[in-house]
């Protein structure tokens, strides 16, 4: 592609790269004496700084004493404000872009010089024929310096602005680098130069492929590796880099983002292809640098063949349709053509919303709004009884920890009695497949909310023995920015300026994205036989104390000097360290790189019968010390210690 405008740098390789295609002497010296020329017209700007100072102050009558001092004085003033404005950073900026910031460097410099001349004359340093240098000649000169010096710089971005702007909405165009010079790459290159709306144009590429430096996509150059993209950032001009790498590991991409904060340049990056295949946007609506981009994962690939056979032409149920994981369960499914999509919640405002997004999807699928509590036993049969699914994803529950902490009787009746109803029902009306979204604090739990999910888990291993219904458990850790999590609690925590609240220094958490979790859970209900734990590949676990680091710097400022960390102690029922597996299930493979199996570990029935009758006749009491001690007693854990809340 090229840009707009005739000259610009795209079809030439890195200055000073030994072996690149040679640069036109023309631009190469462009380059060079854009900054030569500013340091020129600053220097005229700061003598008649100067020669305005002393006309200014002796009434435009300068004596022979007073002109030999000025004359003098002169080399001096020069020397100090060109090497303050290049220690300030003044000659990396092109004036067409001139800003706050720009302007804010000027002032910096102008006053950094003006205290160093005014210490000087205190000290009778800049005496000329014992005559001093007068101190309202030094104000003066200051102040006809940063007026004359930014008065060029100001009309030349007011210029640029009247040029760009066909239309007041168009925005300024910015000097950009393209990081990835793969197939994502060339597709943003071709989008960009067929959108000149986006105000973008691309002067290079960068990629860490050797092979693929010095040679072109398009009329791009690919000028190096992105090692070089600090010095190329300051030689070419650069206002924003573009990363396009989809599947790029998180390390990657940060360590890209840390090195354009440092050189002071925008970042954007394309849609990760989680996104890209949901068709969720478009890879021309390029976007800023998110923690998904820095916490990102390798790609799923699924085996779609496998998950069709389960749900194409079918009529599937999704409880809990309105959470986070519910309505991206929804919006996959839809994907694969079921024959009616049933969409169930409490909550009449998230299950329309949800309802009006997947209607107006092009796929041919009746999506069936259900508003119902699954508590609700005799709801749960009419809706059994009315519409006959024959694949059931269970999502509804409630998550929150802390939360379920002081709502004990709550947890119970919804985690585990509302599963109980629409597994139970499941398999009284022949459901095929019966797929339990869990969560990794089964594991050992120490709060109310894992152990109520252990024994849903515990109910549906049970079912799987006693039923021709296949049912299957997924369990994985937390998912980035959902509905309740730490995500959208730090975000308004940085946008009141702090403090952003952390647990514990050390304390860590296993995380995934909402996409990515939902397609591994759609996955899993294609496998096993029935009873099996499906355990998701979570990769390593990430300090809480990162993820928070990682959120202020992505907002622009810095963590412990713009906004503070303060550290508030484990919340009721919160592990410092989440697991995935007890040492008694064990761990195997699938067929699937990112899916695991642990052993089913089910109680006899009827003494499994016997717990959660406990469980229930103590929380219809609302008797909390027995919940508790009935759970414990259920699932194992320390939940027994416990004392009750007040």
């Amino acid at each position: 592609m090229s840009a707009s405008g005739p000259g610009r740098e795209q079809t030439q390789a890195v200055p000073g790269r030994k072996g690149a295609a040679s640069l036109p002497p023309s631009w190469l010296a462009a380059v060079r004496w854009k900054r030569l020329l500013q340091v020129a017209l600053d220097t005229a700007s700061f003598s008649l700084a100067l020669i305005g100072a002393f006309l200014i102050r002796f009434d435009g009558h300068l004596g022979h004493v007073y002109l030999h001092q000025f004359l003098m004085l002169l080399p001096v003033f020069l020397t100090l404000r060109t090497a303050a404005n290049w220690f300030y950073g003044v000659y990396r900026r092109l004036w067409r872009y001139t800003g706050l910031t720009e302007i804010l460097e000027l002032g910096c410099s102008i006053l950094t010089v003006t205290t160093i001349i005014l210490i000087a004359r205190g000290l009778h340093i800049l005496a000329v024929d014992d005559n001093q240098l007068s101190f309202s000649v030094i104000f003066i000169e200051g102040g006809l310096a940063f007026f004359l010096a930014a008065s060029p710089r100001v009309l030349r971005r007011l210029q640029t602005e009247h040029n760009q702007r066909r239309h007041w909405r168009q925005p300024v165009r910015k000097r950009a680098l393209l990081v990835g010079a793969g197939e994502a790459g060339q597709l943003v290159a071709r989008e960009l130069s067929q959108r000149p709306d986006v105000g973008v144009d691309l002067v290079g590429v960068l990629d860490d492929d050797p092979h693929k430096v010095d040679n072109r996509i398009g009329n791009l150059t690919v000028f190096g590796t992105t090692s070089d993209l600090p010095r190329l950032a300051e030689d070419l001009f650069i206002d924003q880099v573009v990363i396009a790498m989809p599947s790029a590991p998180p390390g990657e991409i940060r360590r890209i983002v840390d090195m354009c904060r440092a050189a002071e340049v925008e970042t954007r990056i394309l849609p990760g292809l989680f996104e890209l295949i949901n068709g969720q946007v478009s890879v021309s609506q390029l976007r800023e640098v998110s923690l998904a981009d820095l916490l990102g994962r390798e790609p799923v690939e699924l085996d779609s063949v496998s998950i069709a056979g389960y749900i194409e032409g079918r009529r599937v149920l999704v409880t809990g349709a309105g959470g986070s994981i519910g309505s991206e369960l929804c919006r996959q499914i839809m994907r694969f053509q079921p024959e009616e999509l049933l969409i169930l919640g409490k909550g009449e405002n998230s299950i329309f919303f949800i309802c009006q997004e997947l209607m107006e999807r092009a796929e041919p699928v009746k999506v069936t709004p259900v508003i119902a509590d699954i508590r609700d036993c005799r709801r749960m049969v009419s809706i059994f009884e009315k519409h006959r699914p024959e694949v059931v994803f269970h999502a509804a529950a409630h998550k929150h920890v802390p939360l379920m902490e002081s709502n004990v009787s709550e947890a119970v009746t919804n985690n585990i009695e509302g599963t109980r109803n629409v597994a139970e029902l499941s398999a009284e009306y022949g459901v095929e497949t019966f797929v339990l979204v869990s969560s990794d604090k089964a594991v050992n739990p120490t709060s109310v909310m894992g152990a109520t999910k252990r024994a849903a888990e515990l109910v549906v291993q049970d079912l799987a023995r006693r039923s021709k219904t296949k049912y299957v458990a997924v369990r994985f850790g937390n998912v980035l920015d959902s509905r309740g999590s730490v995500i959208p609690i730090w975000r308004k925590q940085i946008a009141a300026g702090g403090p952003v609240t952390v647990t514990h220094p050390e304390a860590s958490r296993y995380f995934m994205l909402i996409p990515e979790a939902v397609q591994l859970i759609i996955q899993a209900g294609a496998l096993g036989s029935g009873g099996e734990i499906f355990v998701l590949d979570m990769g390593k676990p990430v300090r809480i104390l990162d993820l928070a680091q990682d959120l202020i710097k992505l907002s622009g400022l810095r963590p412990n000097e713009d906004v503070e960390i303060k550290f508030v102690g484990l919340r009721p029922g919160e592990k410092l360290h989440e697991e995935l597996l007890t040492a008694e299930e064990g761990l195997t493979k699938t067929t699937y790189e990112k899916i695991f199996v642990g052993a089913p570990q089910p109680l006899d029935h009827n003494e499994l019968a016997r717990l959660l009758s406990a469980v229930k006749q103590a929380a219809e009491g609302d008797n909390e010390p027995a919940i508790r001690d009935a759970l414990n007693r259920l699932v194992g854990g320390s939940l027994l210690a416990r004392e009750s809340r007040n």
